[in-house]
């Protein structure tokens, strides 16, 4: 399948090389020439401008964007509209607020563009080698670009959610649902490090990622971050965040549901800012780990 995909930052790269993998057509542009460039050198075809993309591509269009949430995803929309079809199909697969998505699903549809939000989750491992996606919008292009998202998939890996909004949703609670599993085992791993025990966190990890209960990516990863410092003396522990805690909590608020674990890890990662902790220092990792997220080096 032709596609024109826009945004090559740390996930879209994976996910151009994934789709180049599986034999299909892609059409790319960043901001960032030089990341043009890299794409091109996997097989991609370079475009110098979006217009120029819309160009190349025959209808019904297909294009994919993975820019950063917020003003650069209208600026992107503003920019294609005019120049698309009927039909066409305009995806972003960024983390961007599902009420933006409805807005934005609003916007394509004035100009008969068909519009889908898809949460994409599986850190920079995942863009490379099969994600996790959530679709929501038009049922019509998710079915129409089906083979695609399978393809950029694990098996079983990916859904339709529901109408516009419903795949940014899902994946809004997914991360909330991540920083509840993170906090518990930071918290965990502080507890072995304040114990009367020399414990060697890495052993540990080890052990809990074959066969416990607690097994799995998350426990793989924080290994992998003991595996290069026992300590984790490179990180402060101060940890950020991308807004989809704080939009899940929000949402929760507004359906008066309980999310007690949820809310308690946000404003953990709230409170990282202003103390040293070991346990932020362990979440902190594991963002770096699956996702290349940035972290603060601990100040000499």
């Amino acid at each position: 399948m032709k596609t024109g995909f826009i945004g090559l930052g740390k996930m879209g790269m994976n996910m151009v090389a994934g789709l180049l993998d599986h034999g299909h057509e892609v059409l790319v542009y960043d901001l960032a020439q030089s990341n043009v460039q890299e794409a091109a050198g996997m097989g991609a075809v370079a475009v110098d401008s979006l217009p120029a993309m819309v160009s190349e591509l025959e209808s019904p269009r297909v294009l994919w964007m993975m820019v950063p949430a917020g003003k650069p995803v209208d600026t992107t929309m503003e920019t294609l509209l005019p120049h698309l079809s009927a039909g066409d199909i305009l995806v972003d697969g960024g983390n961007s607020n599902y009420r933006d998505s409805m807005r934005r699903a609003g916007e394509a549809e004035r100009h008969g563009v068909l519009f889908l939000d898809i949460g994409t989750s599986g850190g920079l491992e995942g863009a490379r080698h099969g994600a996790c996606m959530m679709a929501g919008g038009s049922q019509e292009a998710y079915r129409q670009i089906e083979p695609l998202i399978r393809d950029m998939c694990v098996e079983g890996g990916y859904g339709y959610m529901g109408p516009s909004g419903a795949g940014h949703f899902a994946k809004m609670v997914h991360n909330g649902v991540e920083y509840g599993m993170m906090q518990a085992i930071g918290e965990g791993f502080d507890i072995l490090e304040s114990s009367p025990f020399a414990f060697d966190h890495g052993e540990v990890a080890r052990v809990w990622s074959h066969g416990s209960v607690i097994r799995g990516w998350l426990m793989e990863l924080v290994l992998r971050a003991f595996e290069k410092d026992g300590g984790l003396d490179y990180l402060s522990g101060e940890i950020a965040d991308s807004g989809e805690g704080k939009w899940t909590l929000e949402a929760a608020l507004e359906e008066e549901v309980s999310v007690p674990v949820i809310a308690a890890a946000l404003f953990r990662r709230y409170r990282s800012r202003s103390h040293d902790n070991f346990s932020d220092k362990v979440v902190a990792a594991l963002r770096h780990e699956f996702g290349g997220h940035g972290f603060s080096s601990k100040k000499s």
